[in-house]
């Protein structure tokens, strides 16, 4: 077993260069001895390192003294006879750029400018690649709908089981305590004009206009839609969309018809089962709370309430559930091949559906508005 030699440094200054000539071994296995000494060197003039006194060196000590080098002012070099020394430093310096020193943020008012120019060119890309999305999405359903033996029936079937029936209970178990919530509310207020009589009404506009379908599709948003973008994205992560297209097959006709489909079928029912449910919570309190009869409470409902309301909240839901799968279904289409993609996919499309609901329920109600609805 060869002998190891204790590495070792001497600096000699002279005139406006200074020489450091290195002995010894520098391997992986020496240069702790000298790390910090070699690393509080200061130099003010170019420095030579003579490596013509190294006996074995490696990659660990050719990186020491090319940092050393780098460190070193312009001007400075290797020097001696040393040629495998000389290799080694010289393929490691070629292999080890540093990192540039991380910048120092601009608070700036150009610097403030050029963020919102690009946050701006961030949105108006993703809305277009979302309405590209839309259209592409538009066309393959319709396309199967005409020609319904090419639909997957049983891809249909398990996602309406899926995003449908198991999502059930707790949208009715959410619209039960939004309804006890909201009826609490309009017997406390109502109470101060002995109206408390009118939280039937209250109750019924609200959970059939609104609350019902906004329920729902803020459920559809957080557990469909981090379903699909995850069920979608781990596919693409792990190339099995590229095998299905190898195979012939539409990645859009497989994976987002068949949950567009569903969706457009099980969010109707979503929401009127959300409507039961938040009407049910109205019912409980006005009984425990008002000491309204429950059979009075339903005629009320059904005498002071018009039926157009249901329908105008039944109306919104399929619109939701295409928007939130739409959302859903781009975000997993888009997943690079890394898990922090994919988490980032996952949150974006959770951020972007309950966006989309709100938004679009604002739209509804000032459309329903203006046209007097």
């Amino acid at each position: 077993m060869p002998v190891t030699t204790a590495p070792g440094f001497a600096l000699e200054e002279s005139g406006e260069r200074a020489t450091l000539r290195l002995t010894g071994d520098w391997t992986a296995m020496t240069i702790h001895l000298l790390d910090d000494d070699l690393a509080g060197l200061k130099h003010d003039h170019p420095v030579l390192v003579d490596v013509s006194g190294l006996t074995r060196i490696d990659t660990a000590g050719a990186f020491l003294i090319d940092r050393t080098l780098r460190a070193a002012p312009e001007g400075s070099g290797l020097t001696g006879t040393n040629d495998v020394a000389r290799n080694l430093i010289d393929q490691v310096h070629a292999v080890s750029d540093p990192v540039p020193p991380v910048k120092a943020p601009d608070h700036g008012f150009v610097a403030l400018l050029e963020r919102t120019g690009r946050g701006f060119v961030g949105v108006m890309s993703e809305i277009f690649q979302t309405l590209a999305f839309l259209g592409e999405t538009i066309v393959t359903t319709l396309g199967l709908l005409m020609r319904p033996w090419k639909l997957r029936w049983t891809s249909i079937v398990a996602v309406m089981e899926e995003a449908g029936l198991d999502a059930m209970p707790i949208i009715a178990f959410l619209s039960f305590f939004v309804g006890m919530v909201v009826a609490y509310i309009g017997a406390t207020t109502l109470r101060d004009f002995d109206l408390e009589i009118y939280t039937v009404e209250l109750i019924g506009y609200s959970m059939l206009r609104e609350f019902g379908v906004v329920l729902t599709g803020i459920v559809l948003a957080g557990r469909t839609n981090s379903s699909f973008t995850a069920q979608i994205g781990t596919m693409k992560m792990r190339q099995e969309i590229d095998a299905m297209q190898t195979l012939g097959l539409k990645p859009m006709d497989v994976l987002v018809a068949p949950r567009i489909i569903a969706l457009l079928l099980m969010t109707p029912a979503l929401t009127f089962v959300a409507t039961l449910a938040g009407i049910a919570g109205g019912v409980v309190v006005g009984w425990s709370s008002l000491d309204i009869n429950p059979g009075v409470f339903l005629d009320r409902l059904r005498n002071s309430v018009p039926l157009e309301h249901f329908w105008v909240g039944l109306s919104k839901a399929p619109v939701f559930g295409f928007v939130v799968t739409l959302i859903a279904c781009r975000q997993g289409l888009n997943v690079g091949g890394s898990v922090q993609s994919l988490g980032n996919a996952t949150t974006t499309s959770v951020v972007q559906g309950l966006f989309a609901v709100i938004v679009l329920d604002a739209i509804f109600a000032i459309l329903y508005m203006e046209l007097g609805i």
